[in-house]
C-alpha cells in the first residue's frame, strides 16, 4: 500500500510540470511571432496591412473553438484530446516553419489555434482531476496561472532570440521538440473524467465567423478608413453569425456558453476581466514591438529583452500572490475598499 501511495504521489508530482508546460506552450505561441513580424513580412512579402493576421488568426481560432474543445475533452476523454491537440499543434508548427507565402503561414497559425483550443481546456481539466480541492490545488493553480502569464513574455524573449540568431522560421520549428516532450510526458497523466453529451459545433463555428468578420472589419478600417466598403460590409456581416450563435445557444442541449454563466456575476466578471487583460496585453505587445523595431530600430533580441521586467512582475504576482490570495479569499467574495 505504501509503495502504491508513493508511486501515485510521484505521478501527481510529475503531472504538474506537464500540464504547466502545455499552458506555457499555448500562451507562448500567442506572442512568439510578434517580435519576428518585421522579418516575416520581409521574408514572405506580406503587406503591412495583412501582417496582423499572423497574430489574429491564432487568437481567433483559439478563442472561437475553445469552448467546443473543452466539451470534446469531456465527451471523448481529456488525456486523449490533450494528445490529439498536441499532434495538431505539432503539424501546424511544421507547416508554419516551411511556409512559402503569407497565406500558408496564416493557415498554419489557424491550425495552431485549433490545436491550442483542444489542449488548453483539457490541461486545466486534467489539473482539476489530478489535484483535489484544497491547498495542493491552489498551489497547482498558482503555477498554472504563472505559466499563462509568463508564456506571453517568454514568447517575446524567445521569438526575438530565434529571429536574431537563427531566423524567423525557427519561431515555428522550436515547438517541435517542445511538443514531443509533452507527448512523452502525457503517460504520467490520468485519463481524466468523462461526461455524456454532444458537442455544440454550430455555436463554435458561428462564434468564430462572427469574431473573424468583426476583426477583418477593424483591420480594414484601420488601414483604409471607417468609410471603406469592405470594412462596412464585413462589420455588418458579423451580425448574422452572431445572431445565429445566440439562436443555437438557446436551442442547444449542451450550449458552449450556458445562460447560468452569464447570470452568475462572479463568473461573468472574471471572464470579462480576463478578456480585457488578454486584449490589452496582446495589443500592447503588438504595437510596442513594431514601435521598438520600426521607430527605435531595436534588434529583435533587444526587443525581446525589453519585456523582461514584465516577465518578472508576472512571475512574482502569479507565483506568490496567486496561491496566497486563493487560500484566503472564498470564491465570489466581493472586493470592498477599506
Amino acid at each position: 500500500m505504501t509503495s502504491q501511495t508513493e508511486a501515485r504521489s510521484s505521478r501527481v508530482g510529475l503531472a504538474l510540470p506537464v500540464i504547466a508546460a502545455a499552458q506555457l506552450l499555448i500562451v507562448m505561441d500567442g506572442t512568439i511571432v510578434t517580435v519576428g513580424l518585421p522579418a516575416i513580412a520581409t521574408g514572405l512579402n506580406i503587406a503591412e496591412a495583412d501582417l496582423n493576421w499572423v497574430l489574429t488568426a491564432y487568437a481567433l481560432a483559439f478563442g472561437g473553438l475553445l469552448p467546443a474543445g473543452g466539451r470534446a475533452g469531456d465527451v471523448f476523454g481529456r488525456r486523449r484530446l490533450f494528445r490529439v491537440g498536441l499532434v495538431v499543434f505539432l503539424l501546424a508548427s511544421v507547416l508554419g516553419g516551411v511556409a512559402q507565402n503569407g497565406g500558408m503561414l496564416i493557415a498554419a497559425r489557424v491550425l495552431q489555434g485549433v490545436g491550442g483550443a483542444i489542449i488548453a481546456p483539457a490541461a486545466l481539466a486534467l489539473l482539476a482531476d489530478t489535484f483535489p480541492a484544497g491547498p495542493r490545488r491552489n498551489q497547482a493553480l498558482g503555477v498554472y496561472g504563472a505559466m499563462g502569464g509568463l508564456g506571453a513574455v517568454v514568447g517575446l524573449l524567445l521569438g526575438g532570440t530565434l529571429t536574431e540568431y537563427l531566423g524567423w522560421r525557427w519561431i515555428m520549428f522550436v515547438n517541435i521538440p517542445f511538443v514531443l516532450l509533452l507527448l512523452a510526458g502525457t503517460f504520467v497523466l490520468g485519463p481524466g473524467t468523462r461526461r455524456r453529451g454532444g458537442i455544440e459545433l454550430p455555436g463554435a463555428i458561428t462564434a468564430t465567423l462572427a469574431l473573424g468578420s468583426l476583426v477583418y472589419a477593424i483591420n480594414r478600417a484601420g488601414s483604409d478608413g471607417l468609410a471603406d466598403g469592405p470594412a462596412l460590409v464585413s462589420g455588418t456581416a458579423a451580425v448574422v453569425p452572431a445572431l445565429a450563435f445566440v439562436a443555437f445557444q438557446r436551442r442547444a442541449r449542451t450550449p458552449i456558453l450556458p445562460a447560468a454563466v452569464l447570470a452568475d456575476r462572479t463568473r461573468l466578471g472574471a471572464n470579462l476581466v480576463m478578456l480585457l487583460m488578454g486584449a490589452g496585453q496582446l495589443a500592447t505587445f503588438s504595437f510596442l514591438t513594431l514601435y521598438m523595431q520600426s521607430i527605435e530600430h531595436y534588434p529583435p533580441v533587444l526587443t525581446g529583452l525589453a519585456y523582461l521586467p514584465f516577465a518578472i512582475g508576472i512571475g512574482l504576482g502569479s507565483g506568490v500572490a496567486g496561491p496566497w490570495l486563493q487560500a484566503r479569499t472564498p470564491p465570489g467574495t466581493p472586493w470592498r475598499p477599506a
